[in-house]
């Protein structure tokens, strides 16, 4: 019996220590860090393609010549193209070339404080060669641009009646300044937002019929338009920043 106890004694001590041996193997288990948390940026750079539409306002003031003011008048009315261009991200700097052309149905018209007759414009089209500098926050771009814009001009002049008098086609050359919001919304897409003001100074205008002059007119131009855009740019959308 006490041969019995001994043993059932010494059991319980062996069990005893090993217990501690045990939790300590448990505890000695090795370290895992967590993996880094990567955020995501949007990369403006690449070439993009898009259209655009949107509205205009073109102020023209004729004077005739040997005469003087014959008034002015704004031709207002839609406009809808497209653009191709190419940007390059520099940390949040974002630079960039476009070109842009547009089918436009601006037009206004005025009577001649001289002849009583009416003096009407009409721009139906015109394109824009630019550069851009914009600074972006992730996924928003606002922008300036500048450069070249030239414009199709149709000039008439017709009776009180609508008769027609005579006429006088322009393409016309000048500067242009604006300025534009972008959002990148989904993978390559962005939509946005764009003024532009395009100048276009003074000509000298000829206006004949079957080939006689009938009167030349100074005219004096500047544009006004708002547009919304729709880009799709090729290339990865984000890129990663530990």
């Amino acid at each position: 019996m006490k041969k019995s106890l001994l043993l059932v004694t010494a059991s319980l001590i062996a069990l005893g220590a090993a217990a501690p041996a045990v939790a300590a193997d448990l505890a000695a288990r090795p370290y895992t860090k967590a993996p880094a948390m990567v955020a995501t940026i949007y990369d403006w750079s690449g070439f993009y393609i898009g259209i655009n539409g949107g509205g205009g306002s073109s102020h023209a003031t004729w004077d005739l010549a040997g005469f003087g003011r014959e008034g002015s008048h704004d031709a207002t009315g839609g406009t809808v193209g497209g653009q191709i261009g190419y940007r390059m991200q520099s940390g949040q700097w974002v630079f960039g070339v476009e070109g842009q052309g547009n089918w436009a149905d601006f037009s206004g018209s005025n009577t001649s404080a001289f002849t009583g007759f009416n003096n009407r414009t009409k721009i139906d089209s015109f394109g824009l060669i630019t550069g851009q500098v914009g600074y972006a926050w992730n996924n928003v771009l606002v922008y300036v641009k500048g450069g070249a814009a030239v414009v199709g001009n149709k000039f008439d002049v017709n009776t009180a009646g609508g008769a027609f008098v005579a006429s006088s086609n322009d393409t016309r050359w000048g500067g242009t300044v604006g300025v534009g919001l972008e959002y990148g919304f989904a993978p390559n897409w962005s939509i946005g937002a764009e003024y532009n003001h395009i100048f276009l100074g003074g000509n000298d205008q000829n206006f004949t019929t079957a080939g006689v002059l009938v009167q030349t007119d100074h005219i004096k131009q500047d544009v006004d338009m708002g547009l919304v855009r729709l880009n799709y740019k090729f290339g990865g959308p984000m890129i990663g920043r530990y």
